[in-house]
């Protein structure tokens, strides 16, 4: 029956996504923006056809490190370099804003100093992988703004993580281990710059396997494993797995086999990537929009609230892209928490910082924060 089900409800994934993502490109929308309508769909809200299994979830994981697999592929490594310095400004305003007014909020709403800096820590977040998704739907994802979003969403995702670590800390001890703070974020950093150093002097090895095999499928197969193994190493040292996929793409772009392999992954890529996303959509519950019903009402009020901030500390991420840069496109291109917000959430709820109905109101925040970047992100773009 366990078989069944999980069968059952990737047809639904599959063939709900597939139709929501036509509909959305045909009224000339973001593909992820389907999926996205897709997950709220076929989840507990409306139709309740599929529960966000472990297994599920884990096909997700897979799904969103092939997207960055994808981006790496794609990106210019001389490029993001040259944007270094912006996308860490970006980064460094988008998480100290609005975890500024988050806090702030908090406070204001008569909440602890442990659910404040919860509440403030939530709303740094940003969802690489979402990003990555619109940017790559628009176009977008090799200019000027493009590179700056995804290293300063690299780089907030590795900020994220020292967050959350801090958190953790609070929650379980009332105190920080500033040692595990520093540790984590510069096994982070050191992660990323010998992974992608060292890989860029030995790319050649795998040029020169891959001319040697002659058996079916040896492009996909040679491709994967240095994305399941850099995740594999990144999960190692409590880096997100999706750094480390991030990072073989930008090693195998190096490679004489890039288009092949882009052209390779894609098929892969379409299968599990929607799941990532239509899974983001399941977890959001409908019954937190009625207004009709009382016992919302302040969930929906700290929601709003909370929305203000979130989109507020981002737009002032922009800022810090400096020179002839679009930058509300940049910050509007860090506004999606996705993913990165419901990791935050779960923990909060699980560890009991803060309440159902404070959950209720960031994963509010997340869902709007997630629909809106690509609606706004095109028309930044297009007017531009």
């Amino acid at each position: 029956m366990e078989l069944q089900q999980f069968i059952l409800s990737l047809i639904a994934i599959l063939v709900c996504t597939r139709v929501m993502v036509e509909l959305a490109v045909r009224i000339g929308q973001s593909a992820v923006l389907g999926e996205l309508f897709a997950g709220v769909l076929i989840g507990g809200s409306v139709l309740g056809w599929v529960e966000p299994t472990q297994t599920l979830k884990l096909m997700g994981e897979i799904g969103v490190m092939l997207l960055l697999f994808e981006v790496g592929l794609k990106s210019d490594l001389q490029s993001f370099l040259t944007v270094g310095w912006r996308a860490a400004a970006v980064a460094t305003i988008g998480v100290v804003t609005p975890f500024a007014l988050g806090y702030g909020l908090a406070l204001l709403l008569h909440m602890s100093q442990l659910q404040a800096i919860f509440i403030g820590a939530t709303l740094t977040a940003t969802s690489v992988g979402f990003s990555a998704r619109v940017l790559h739907d628009l176009g977008k994802l090799n200019t000027a703004e493009g590179n700056i979003i995804l290293g300063a969403a690299v780089l907030d995702d590795i900020l994220g993580l020292v967050i959350l670590s801090v958190i953790m800390g609070l929650a379980e001890s009332g105190t920080v281990s500033w040692f595990d703070v520093i540790r984590t974020a510069a096994l982070a950093l050191l992660f990323l710059s010998v992974a992608i150093v060292a890989g860029i002097r030995y790319a050649h090895w795998f040029t020169r396997v891959v001319n040697r095999m002659r058996s079916r499928g040896r492009l996909i197969v040679a491709a994967m494993v240095p994305v399941l193994l850099f995740g594999y190493v990144a999960e190692l040292l409590h880096v997100a797995a999706l750094i480390g996929a991030f990072a073989a793409g930008l090693i195998l772009a190096k490679t004489e086999h890039q288009a092949h392999i882009e052209d390779t992954i894609k098929p892969v890529a379409d299968i599990f990537v929607p799941i990532f996303f239509a899974l983001i959509g399941v977890a959001v519950d409908l019954s937190h929009f009625n207004p009709f019903n009382a016992h919302n009402w302040p969930v929906l009020f700290m929601a709003g609230g909370l929305m203000v901030a979130a989109v507020l500390g981002k737009l002032a991420a922009g800022l810090g892209a400096g020179g002839k840069i679009n930058r509300w496109a940049v910050g509007i291109g860090m506004l999606p928490r996705g993913e990165v917000g419901l990791i935050f959430a779960g923990v909060g709820l699980a560890s009991a910082v803060i309440s159902t109905a404070e959950y209720g109101a960031i994963l509010l925040v997340v869902a709007l924060t997630t629909a809106l970047s690509p609606l706004l992100l095109k028309r930044c773009f297009k007017t531009a």
